[in-house]
């Protein structure tokens, strides 16, 4: 029997980059600086909540749409920090992390030939659910050294058969919080030609030196057109929970969710109720977080400086970018993995989230290291990589 073909759109899809890269510092003994994922849990309390929810019997299927408990709380969090009003009965939902509200935002909402604008370099789950949709992508480049957003690309990108802006601030890889100004340019083409924003805001309480988030919902004319996509994992240490959610009118909500039930339907009831206790007992671990990863971001960005590489300085998330073609590298991609056997450390090559990076300003060059580790852990790392010679 003939082993049947992988279906086109998964066929040119393969191993993450990122499962390339653990592998590797998994087979070389390297210090991971790669995944964007934090080696310490989160705050004792949330990790009790979710005991207490397992061993009280909160262990069978969830609302599909999330239970009651944590909508409440997501519509509390959205009031509190930015005075967004939100019913939690039709403009919130659950999800199972924010990769899968993307996925079900994309494909709830893009019809096949639909053009979709997205910031590159972008997350790696955006082209492919994109081309699971059937959709077309139109990427616009944030560019080194300062990766803002221009305006005047923005509008270029958009054409007649634009359906939605796909935006992500704070912004992986680049760290970029975008400010007033572009947050503007996004809501007056948006407004302009009729476009649904998803904006991706997963590292929304993760932002340094005085930077602060604004959510795109919150600027005049963009609440009735934004889908806010978030989640714990990042904020409170808990990645492997996955415990996600959308905000927003509840058509966008439920263009949403009439994707996801066909997804994962529903997933982490236990964590569920958890996720809600932490939320609404306040903000002290976010703020702890941001203090301490902003640290670690400045003792990595000095070493990465201090082993001869050019770096740019995040203004949030959980990583930092450099250039290794001052170094005589042709990509960030050999850079990345020569980088093992000769430091003894993982990055990721930033190239891979770019449609073409050899464009004029693009990334062939990039790579992202993330900080989100222990504190001696970014000490090990910083001390092999300034004892090696990178040079190519």
């Amino acid at each position: 029997m003939r082993t049947p073909a992988a279906a086109r759109r998964v066929a040119g899809t393969g191993e993450t980059i990122f499962a390339e890269m653990s592998a590797l510092a998994a087979r070389t003994g390297a210090v991971n600086l790669g995944q964007g994922f934090p080696d310490t849990d989160g705050p004792p309390a949330l990790l009790r909540a979710a005991a207490d929810a397992v061993l009280g019997g909160a262990n069978q299927y969830a609302p599909g749409i999330g239970v009651p408990a944590l909508r409440r709380a997501i519509a509390a969090h959205q009031q509190r920090h930015y005075g967004i009003e939100l019913d939690p009965d039709t403009e919130v939902a659950v999800t199972t992390g924010c990769t899968e509200a993307i996925a079900g935002a994309v494909l709830g909402l893009v019809d096949p030939g639909d053009e979709v604008v997205v910031l590159e370099p972008y997350y790696d789950s955006y082209p492919a659910m994109i081309d699971f949709a059937g959709g077309v992508r139109r990427p616009v480049t944030l560019r080194a050294p300062d990766f803002r957003l221009d305006p005047a690309e923005l509008e270029a990108a958009v054409g007649p058969s634009t359906k939605l802006i796909l935006l992500n601030t704070p912004h992986n890889p680049t760290g970029r919080v975008l400010d007033a100004e572009e947050l503007a340019a996004v809501a007056r083409v948006a407004t302009e030609h009729d476009l649904v924003v998803v904006t991706d805001e997963v590292y929304e309480h993760l932002t340094f030196d005085g930077h602060r988030h604004v959510p795109i919902a919150t600027l005049p004319g963009m609440a009735e057109r934004t889908l806010t996509l978030s989640s714990a994992g990042k904020s409170w240490s808990v990645t492997g929970w996955k415990i996600g959610w959308a905000t927003g009118p509840a058509h966008l909500v439920a263009a949403l969710t009439g994707a996801k039930q066909w997804l994962s339907y529903t997933s982490g009831a236990p964590l569920q109720p958890a996720v809600a206790a932490i939320l609404d007992s306040g903000d002290d671990f976010p703020a702890r977080l941001r203090a301490e990863l902003q640290q670690r971001r400045d003792e990595l960005v000095a070493g990465l400086r201090a082993a001869g590489l050019t770096t740019y300085c995040p203004q949030g998330t959980y990583f930092a970018t450099t250039d290794v073609a001052d170094l005589g590298w042709a990509s960030g991609l050999d850079f990345c993995r020569a980088l093992p056997e000769r430091a003894g450390v993982v990055a990721i090559p930033t190239e891979v989230f770019y449609d073409a990076p050899d464009a004029p300003g693009a990334g062939r060059h990039l790579v992202r290291w993330a900080f989100c580790k222990r504190p001696e852990v970014v000490a090990e790392a910083v001390r092999r990589l300034t004892a090696a010679d990178l040079r190519a």
